[in-house]
Order: structure tokens, then sequence, then C-alpha cells
């Protein structure tokens, strides 16, 4: 089975206009995201993108630059239907993917690697990244009318927090599933999920200027 990346990178932000062509060590913030797909022994990366500039460069081996339709290109855009267009456009039936957000840039090679093998196994549909986060989510709830609805088992509300199990949380660096079962679950949302734990210090998500500063101290 072939191993493709899909880098995302759309020209607009709010919170860092020019984000993902902005120079990050003195690497364009979406080219990292490819090298990292290379390095980690994906066949084939796919840039979906409407950001003109990457459209027209020059092609290279095992890199396709795949234009994005501009109703696919909005703030509010949810990953899924850019996914979908991405597979049906540019990765062949059968092909394992690998998702790599360029606004993630600190996972390292491993990361992605380690997710690639636990989706290997067979044991989940999909497999993603998460990082540790304070268990006190735990005692959290939604509200329906005047009753308190709790996130999980109502017991944890009156828990110590010391005594509350491990929380984590999706970081966004690397989620890894199927082609052919992204399109026929019409997508990303599932019961058998796989997770790889990465530190807090490899998992931080770029959106506004200062947080390309922090990204830039901490490489």
């Amino acid at each position: 089975m072939t191993l493709y990346a899909i880098v995302p990178v759309r020209g607009g932000s709010k919170g860092m206009p020019g984000k993902n062509t902005a120079l990050l060590g003195g690497v364009p913030l979406w080219r990292r995201a490819v090298d990292q797909a290379r390095a980690a022994g994906v066949d084939h990366v796919v840039v979906s993108t409407d950001i003109a500039e990457l459209l027209r460069a020059d092609g290279e081996d095992g890199v396709t630059i795949l234009a994005r339709p501009p109703d696919l290109a909005g703030d509010a855009t949810p990953m899924d239907p850019v996914l979908t267009h991405a597979l049906d456009a540019a990765v062949p039936e059968g092909a394992r993917v690998v998702l790599l957000q360029a606004t993630s840039p600190l996972r390292a090679i491993q990361d992605i690697r380690d997710a690639v093998a636990l989706f290997d196994s067979g044991a989940f549909d999909l497999v993603k990244t998460v990082t540790p986060t304070p268990a006190g989510i735990l005692k959290y709830g939604t509200m329906d009318g005047d009753r308190f609805v709790p996130v999980s088992d109502p017991a944890y509300c009156f828990q110590n927090r010391q005594a509350l199990p491990d929380v984590m949380r999706p970081n966004g660096a690397v989620y890894v599933f199927g082609r052919d079962w992204f399109l026929a679950n019409g997508g990303l949302a599932t019961d058998k999920i796989g997770a790889v734990v990465m530190p807090p210090e490899r998992s931080f998500d770029i959106d506004t200027a200062e947080d390309f500063a922090r990204a830039e101290a901490m490489l």
C-alpha cells in the first residue's frame, strides 16, 4: 500500500496573513511539512492550496501542488471536504494517507513514523497524535436547559484532581487513515481511533504572529 501525505495550506489567515508561506527557521512553513513527510518515508505528497505562488512553482518529483477550489478555501471550511477533494483528485485507491497540517511544525519525523506504524497494526480506522492536558476537564459538563450534563463519568465531577485519570487532547500534528475508508465513511469521525502521545513542546500550533515567533524561538 502506497503512503501519501496531504498538506493543506490556504492563503487566507486572519490570525497571521501569509502564515503558510512565512519562513520558519529559514524554511517556508508549508515546505517544512513537505520535508517532514518525505523524511518519514512518504511516497508522494499532495499540497492542497489556493496560494498563487505555490501553484506557479515548478513541479518536483514526489510532490503534487493541487489547486483548491475557492469554495474550499474559506476560514470556516471544515477539513473533511478539503480532504475529499484532494483524495478524489490526487490519491490512488488503496493508499494510506498521512494528514500533516503546516501549522504544527514542531512534530518530529518519528512522530509520523509511529503514527503510521500504529495504523498499520490494523486495529484502528484512524490514528492521530495527542498530548497531555489538565484532567480537570473531566469535571466539566454541558447544559440541557437547567440541567448539568457531565462530559464523562458523573463521579469525576466530585473527585480530587489528583485522582482523575490522565486526559489527552488532539494536537493536530499527525493523522493517518486509509483513503478508501475515509471516502466510504464520509469523514474522519469514528469510534476506532488510535493515539500516539507527543510531548507538549512538540505539540505547538501556530495561529498568530505571536505563535510564529514562539515557534521560531523553540526551534
